[in-house]
């Protein structure tokens, strides 16, 4: 079977970073006012500062998904890699800029290179990770030879001041007891960032530095079991069941936000940790019989510091305790870019300096949109 390689990842963070006392300078202030729940949130989540794509003041975008994208993926070009040798394209994002035409399509023609093959991964905080397994499934085939892999997010024009209502007393008095109750409509505003990972994917390593080798990537889902937790585009009915906006009259869909993001809070916190973490981690073990003294680096992809500790008992309880010294993670620094969140993970340890031949790196990625989640081995050649 043939092996595959990421041989170059790059980032592309737009504009500025934002400190936490200017956020509500780009994303404007609901009802002219600051916000009371901002400061309680941001202790919890733990980011110091994150990327937007709105301009400060104005909220006006200056750049587009698509153009977040493309921004990376040139800057994997060098003298041994052109646009052109490009055989196979798949990106993967929560936000991308319209229903349609593919995000993937967008992507390409802000590059303008053709002939080539694409994909669009959906989905959550996953769909970064399954547009790169794409490409690993066709370079194992033996189908393509050197592909790119991108995750990207524009978030912030959906966390606008414009989509949303004033936070009322009750809210603050909830979130004040319950850090979890962080993750509701009005709050996520201060959870959600930008920015755009993208990875040169090849079926031989780099000949003079260092390649990462995927060992595997495996990718659970529990949506038969559980219900939706995190969403956008329905609304969830009485009786549990589900109506799509597209039912709705487009006033409706306006009047009752149902194309903001929301998150069942209590559904979130009861189970997040058991089905992206604990149940996988058992079943992957048993799978491909890997070890925790495999690994020298521990990549976690979760939304906020809150869940840091939580994270490390689920692995505890799956007996694959992994010492927090083997962790890294740069969340306090870029924010939670959803599925780009892994790529510009790897890309500042990538090119970090730090890393050696025969060092491994173990990769988490869940999604709360029905409790899936990804696990990604590497080594290091």
């Amino acid at each position: 079977m043939i092996n595959v390689y990421i041989n170059d990842i790059q980032k592309f963070m737009p504009n500025e970073p934002v400190e936490n006392k200017d956020i509500e300078e780009y994303l404007g202030y609901i009802g002219g006012k600051k916000s009371k729940a901002k400061n309680i949130v941001l202790r919890s989540n733990g980011i110091k500062r994150r990327f937007y794509v709105l301009e400060k003041e104005t909220q006006k975008p200056l750049f587009t998904n698509a153009q977040l994208c493309s921004n990376a993926i040139k800057k994997l070009v060098n003298e041994k890699f052109s646009l052109n040798d490009i055989e196979c394209l798949a990106c993967g994002t929560t936000s991308p800029d319209q229903l349609m035409p593919g995000h993937t399509l967008m992507v390409q023609g802000e590059l303008g290179i053709s002939n080539i093959e694409t994909i669009s991964a959906s989905g959550i905080c996953l769909s970064g990770i399954n547009a790169l397994k794409y490409i690993y499934y066709g370079i194992k085939a033996g189908e393509i030879k050197k592909a790119i892999s991108c995750g990207s997010e524009a978030s912030s024009p959906i966390l606008s001041a414009r989509n949303f209502t004033e936070e009322s007393n009750h809210q603050l008095e909830e979130l004040e007891k319950n850090a979890g109750i962080a993750f509701e409509k009005d709050f996520l505003r201060w959870m959600l960032s930008d920015g755009a990972g993208a990875m040169r994917v090849e079926n031989k390593p780099n000949e003079n530095k260092l390649s990462l080798k995927i060992e595997f990537i495996e990718v659970l889902s529990y949506a038969g079991e559980m219900p939706v937790c995190m969403y956008s585009g329905l609304e969830i009915q009485e009786d549990k069941s589900i109506k799509s906006w597209r039912a709705f009259e487009q006033k409706e869909v306006m009047e009752k936000s149902l194309l903001s993001v929301r998150q069942d809070v209590k559904l979130l916190n009861e189970n997040i940790i058991e089905y992206t973490v604990t149940k996988p981690v058992i079943e992957i073990v048993k799978r491909k019989n890997i070890k925790v003294d495999d690994y020298d680096y521990f990549l976690p992809h979760y939304s906020s510091t809150y869940f840091r500790d939580k994270v490390y008992e689920g692995l505890k309880r799956a007996n694959f305790e992994i010492p927090y010294e083997k962790w890294f993670t740069n969340l306090v620094t870029h924010g939670n870019t959803g599925s780009a969140s892994m790529y510009i993970m790897l890309e500042e340890l990538f090119n970090s300096g730090k890393l050696q031949k025969g060092q491994k790196i173990l990769c988490y990625i869940p999604e709360s949109g029905r409790f899936s989640t990804a696990f990604m081995s590497l080594e290091v050649v």
